[in-house]
């Protein structure tokens, strides 16, 4: 990351890093929006069964 920023690459090579950074912003955000959609259908689930309450951590 420094290389690239510090613009010691060459610029196919910068070009690859680059494109390898988009993959994995684009596997991350798939990822988090798995996440979401199982924590929304937990909560659907829950839902049915009992009432949500909000949430108050122990404070000591």
């Amino acid at each position: 990351m420094t290389r690239l920023e510090s613009g010691e690459l060459p610029l196919e090579d910068a070009l690859i890093e680059f494109e390898r950074g988009v993959q994995l912003a684009r596997q991350g955000q798939q990822k988090l929006q798995q996440a979401e959609q199982r924590v929304q259908m937990l909560l659907n689930e829950s839902a049915e069964d009992a009432p949500l309450v909000p949430f108050t951590p122990d404070t000591e």
